[in-house]
């Protein structure tokens, strides 16, 4: 039993130590299949996700969705805790109990309850010196076990502001696509917004920011997953949407819109698309990615729609290259990305968006656009009551 034990306890601490070192120290994807986070969230997720999808109200779905990135890291903390002293409680089991405890039993499971006892009051530095350790080796171990404690606060107490600064950080971009190609955002109202006269040029700066903003993603998402599961602070955005938008717009600018544009959208596309391969790769999604692809997946765009996106974008002035292999270039573009967003969303319970935005869909941007309409028409009457005025000034100087 003493050996058990013994086995047993260096196992618990020693891949506790090691799992937190990879989840929280490591900067890059951990690998192995048996670490204690990665069978965490398979144990936990899909059960959370199942009573999710089963809720019949949309608010109170996206809240049980919500509230699982945060719960799930408080849990995680606690699980390594419990785990550190359960295994620390075993090796103190192994080597005979060796401590002066009055309140003590005389049989196996008194002496593991005052292990137990010891190994929480150490852990957590609490040093209350009710139980005293009779042998060097015990006390040796009860100092290995503090700075263990101490070193998981630590970690804990810089991990946690990483990762909330990463998610913000995250949620900047994501709220300033809102009123750059709408709420929910969508390609074709991406690019309508910029048809104005320079539009390309700004255009070609917005996917500079989100060539970077893919790259930051692929960093912080592969060392930190959990960033994954935060959800955006309104139901209608999500980091997994906006990128799909984005890699939607771009795939439209190289194959169907040309302009000035198009070389930046090939660099960002190539970026985007590689933050999606590589964090599907981090859930195991391969699986899932081969099945849509096997039954053909859901058409986000049918053929109906794009003579409707392109009707959309030629009314916004946008020119479009009239080539008739133009879709099939579109279409060999979605499959390179389409089934990685798909299988993400899926496991996350996001949702990608359409390419044309909804007939009833509201944003900021619609309300200050109605405003500026007006304005604008209000400019033109006077330009032209101004213009009408000068000119007749002008006849009278002459006559």
């Amino acid at each position: 039993m003493r050996i058990a034990a013994l086995i047993t306890g260096l196992l618990f601490c020693l891949g506790t130590i090691v799992d937190a070192f990879q989840t929280i120290i490591l900067p890059r994807r951990p690998t192995g299949r048996f670490r204690i986070t990665r069978i965490f969230y398979i144990v936990t997720w899909k059960p959370w996700a199942a009573i999710a999808r089963h809720a019949g109200n949309p608010k109170v779905r996206e809240q049980i969705y919500s509230t699982y990135g945060p719960g799930s890291l408080l849990l995680l903390l606690v699980l390594w805790a419990v785990l550190l002293v359960t295994g620390f409680a075993l090796l103190f089991f192994a080597m005979g109990s060796p401590f002066v405890d009055t309140m003590a039993t005389a049989n196996y499971l008194g002496h593991f309850r005052t292990d137990l006892y010891v190994s929480g009051t150490t852990l957590f530095t609490l040093g209350l010196g009710d139980v005293v350790p009779r042998t060097l080796a015990a006390r040796a171990l009860i100092i290995c076990e503090s700075a263990t404690g101490l070193g998981l606060v630590a970690l804990v107490i810089g991990y946690v502001p990483v990762l909330y600064g990463s998610f913000s950080h995250r949620e900047v971009s994501v709220a300033l696509l809102d009123v750059r190609a709408g709420s929910p955002p969508t390609s074709s109202e991406l690019l309508r917004r910029h048809s104005f006269a320079g539009g390309q040029e700004a255009l070609v700066v917005l996917l500079v920011e989100w060539e970077r903003w893919s790259a930051e993603i692929l960093e912080s998402h592969i060392s930190y997953p959990i960033l994954c599961y935060y959800r955006s602070q309104h139901d209608n955005q999500s980091w997994i949407a906006a990128l799909t938008a984005v890699l939607d717009s771009c795939a439209l600018l190289i194959s169907v819109v040309p302009g000035v544009a198009s070389r930046q959208a090939q660099l960002t596309f190539a970026m985007a698309r590689h933050a999606l391969v590589d964090l599907g790769h981090v859930f195991h999604l391969e699986n899932h990615e081969g099945q849509w692809l096997a039954r053909g997946g859901p058409n986000r765009l049918t053929t109906e729609s794009y003579k409707h996106l392109c009707d959309s974008m030629a009314e916004s002035g946008l020119r479009l290259c009239g080539d008739p292999d133009a879709s099939a270039r579109l279409h060999a573009l979605r499959a390179l990305y389409e089934p990685h967003a798909q299988a993400l969303a899926d496991y996350l319970g996001l949702s990608l968006p359409g390419w044309i935005p909804e007939p009833r869909a509201k944003d900021q941007w619609k309300i200050v656009e109605a405003v500026r309409s007006q304005a604008a028409s209000v400019f033109r009457e006077k330009d032209i009551l101004v213009s009408d005025q000068a000119a007749a000034l002008h006849l009278d100087e002459r006559h």
